[in-house]
This record gives structure tokens, C-alpha cells and sequence, in this order.
């Protein structure tokens, strides 16, 4: 089949719950390069290669089309290049971790666990859950928002807006896509409006929160300006929840279609941190980086990419190139030599990745303790979000019994 409707397949909602072979066709392209002119790589050396390219960019000001929807806000730090990037990821992480912050994310754990607990909690006398709403959810967004310091009352507000703006990103081009990415842009300007005010509220009465130190005297990076610090706590808040939330259920719904290895996990809860990123590999919660862009003519597995047109990394094909990794359709917790895609690579790779791991250890392991053997999948496959970008589950149905 023709290459050039390639993205619009993944795209279509009818292949979420099973992209894979659509990968595994890329792979065999190389690379593809799509009617609109963009250009699809999706193997494993060509995509580290590409995200250690300073020739490619991730402002998409610098293709020969841009896209002006992108900007209704000032671009945040994974939409700019160096120095801007580090300039303002450099802000953005001086209340967030090492090396001004080193204790932060740890001190998290006892919350963490908490909260998880108080979760589980919830699903005694039920016999059906679901876990992305009960479980999956929840988690990363109580801890996202005590981080930020958002008021509890004002999250449900906010998870409006952010499913309005995770719904847009659906890659259609017919109206109804078109309406979505209105409504998300309008989100989008609503949520960064509300944190620049309550943000601009800790001026004079900070707490010990991210929002209170991005108002707060400036590092050696400097301040944010109002405009960057709007758009900075909008993504802070979404990344800081989305990729977590589908971390969680894609790997409750890999361990529930193989109850041997989530009996083996149950037995060695040691095994999770190694089993985590071996779901980052095997279900990463973000497919694709769709805003790269050459600024020059860029030569990938013998095809040249040339300067401005889009480029689009493909992380989970890559995860699952068989020239990198052994058995890659396979899921093994207890996989060497990892270096999976899953959190991204190079100056842009996630910068939450430290917090999402460690939810997502504490959550699953917790999870198991409580799922007894005869817990069954609702539906499968399950409903999932419309994005094929932030892909995962929109409901996990589970009939749980106790162990």
C-alpha cells in the first residue's frame, strides 16, 4: 500500500488499539514521506539520530509552512530550540529537581503511596472499576496540582479544559478536526489564564509550590516574562498528568491480557522498576513527535529530508525496531540493555520523566497487591482517547476480586 496515506492511517481512530503493524510497515519504508510533503521515520538509529541532530529543530516557525495555531501562546521550552530552550527548561526545572531542587520528586514518595492507597481504598465493596477514571487519573493529577499548588476544588475546571485540548490533537483534516482544534486553543487560553493569575496571586502570599518560585526572586537563567510563564504551567500541568495516566493503564492492561506476568511481578515487586520501562518501551504513552523540522537538507537512510518540510519521529515504531531490540513485540519486565524511546532523547527528552516513573512504580505495584487472580478486562480491547499522539485507554473496565 501506497506510503502516502501512512500517517493518515495511524491517525484514524479505527487502528488506536493496535498501531503496531502500521509501525512495522514504516520500518520497512524507512522512510516515508506522506502526500502533505511531511516525512514519517519510525526506525530505531534514524530516530536517536534525528533527536541528536542540531540541524533539526522543534520550533515549527522554521518550516516553509508554519503552523500558526501552534503559537495563540509563547511557545514553551519543548517548542524552541537552544538557547531559547535551555533557557527556559532552565527555569521551568530550578523548583522542580537537581541540581537547585535534588530532594524534590523524592520527598513526593510518601504522597504518592498515600494517595495510591487511598485509591485502592476506594474500590473495596465493588466488583467493577475503572481504572482509568478511578485509579489511573486521580494519581498523577492530585500530584501534579499540589506540585503547582492548584487548589483540589479547581481540578475538575482544569481536566475540562485539558480534555478539550488532548481531544484536539486527533490529526484529522475534515471540519469536525478543524472545530477541535479551535476548541483546544480555546482551552488552551483559558487554562494558561487561569494559572497566570494564580500564579501572579502567590506573588505576595507564596507556599512552598512551583507557581510561588516561578513568581519568586530570579536564577541565573533569569524570570519568566507573564507569557512564558502562562504557557509553561499549562504544559507543566498537562505533561505533568497525561503521559502518566496512560503509563498506568497501558501497563495494568499488559499485565492483565498476561496474568503470568503479572503473577510474576506480584512475586518479585523488585522486578517493577525494570517492568516500568520495559512499558515505556512496549506502550509508550506518547507515540510520536510530530514538530520536527530540518534546517537544512537532512539525509535519512539515504532519502534527503529537505530543510522545512515536517518531519515526524515515530518513538513507538521505534521501540519496537526488531534491528535493536530482541523479540520487541514481546513483554519482558525483565529486559536488558533498554534503551527504549519512551520518555524521548537528547536536549528535549521528557522532563517529568523522574515523577512519572516513580508513579507509575508505586501505582502498579500497589495495583497488583490488590487485584486478586480472577480479575477480568471488561472490554478488550478497551475504549481508547481519540489522540493517536497521547495514546491510551479513555476507560479500563476491570470486574477485580481480592487477592
Amino acid at each position: 500500500m501506497s506510503t502516502e496515506t501512512l500517517f493518515q492511517r495511524i491517525a484514524d481512530y479505527a487502528n488506536r488499539a493496535d498501531p503496531y503493524p502500521l509501525y512495522a510497515e514504516l520500518r520497512e519504508h524507512g522512510v516515508a514521506r506522506q502526500q502533505d510533503g511531511s516525512y514519517l521515520v519510525g526506525t530505531y538509529d534514524e530516530v536517536v539520530q534525528l533527536l541528536h541532530d542540531p540541524r533539526i529543530s522543534s520550533d515549527t516557525r522554521n518550516r516553509t509552512e508554519p503552523d500558526p495555531e501552534i503559537y495563540d501562546l509563547v511557545p514553551t521550552f519543548i517548542r524552541v530550540d537552544d538557547p531559547e530552550h535551555e533557557r527556559l527548561r532552565g527555569i521551568a526545572m530550578r523548583p522542580f529537581g537537581p541540581p537547585h531542587t535534588p530532594g524534590r520528586i523524592d520527598a513526593l514518595r510518601g504522597d504518592i503511596a498515600r494517595i495510591t492507597r487511598e485509591l485502592i481504598d476506594g474500590f473495596d465493596g465493588r466488583e467493577r472499576i475503572d481504572l482509568v477514571d478511578d485509579f489511573a487519573y486521580p494519581l498523577p493529577v492530585t500530584v501534579i496540582g499540589k506540585l503547582l499548588g492548584i487548589p483540589a476544588g479547581d481540578m475538575g475546571q482544569l481536566r475540562q479544559w485539558t480534555d478539550i485540548m488532548i481531544e484536539s490533537l486527533d490529526f484529522g483534516r475534515d471540519e469536525d478536526a478543524v472545530t477541535k482544534r479551535q476548541r483546544g486553543t480555546d482551552a488552551r487560553r483559558a487554562m494558561a489564564g487561569y494559572l497566570g493569575d494564580l500564579a501572579e496571586s502567590r506573588r505576595d502570599h507564596p507556599s512552598d509550590d512551583m507557581l510561588s518560585a516561578f513568581v519568586a526572586d530570579a536564577g541565573p537563567e533569569g524570570a519568566f516574562t507573564p507569557a512564558e510563564l502562562m504557557s509553561t504551567a499549562a504544559l507543566l500541568l498537562i505533561a505533568g498528568h497525561e503521559t502518566t495516566v496512560n503509563l498506568i493503564t497501558n501497563g495494568a492492561l499488559t499485565l492483565l491480557r498476561q496474568p503470568e506476568m503479572l503473577a510474576r511481578l506480584r512475586d518479585d515487586p523488585a522486578l517493577m522498576p525494570s517492568a516500568v520501562e520495559e512499558l515505556l518501551r512496549y506502550e509508550p504513552p506518547v507515540q510520536f513527535l510530530p514538530q520536527r523540522t530540518p534546517l537544512a537538507d537532512v539525509e535519512v537512510a539515504g532519502v534527503t529530508v529537505p530543510k522545512g518540510a515536517p518531519l515526524v519521529l515515530v518513538l513507538a515504531s521505534a521501540n519496537r525496531d526488531p534491528l535493536r531490540f530482541d523479540e520487541p513485540d514481546r513483554f519482558d519486565p525483565a529486559r536488558r540493555d533498554n534503551q527504549h524511546l519512551g520518555f524521548g532523547s537528547g536536549v528535549h527528552s521528557c522532563f517529568g520523566a523522574p515523577l512519572a516513573r516513580l508513579e507509575a512504580q508505586i501505582a502498579l505495584t500497589a495495583l497488583l497487591d490488590r487485584l486478586g487472580e480472577g480479575t477480568r478486562l471488561v472490554e478488550d480491547p478497551p475504549p481508547y482517547r481519540t489522540s493517536p499522539l497521547l495514546r491510551g485507554p479513555r476507560h479500563l473496565w476491570i470486574e477485580a476480586t481480592a487477592p
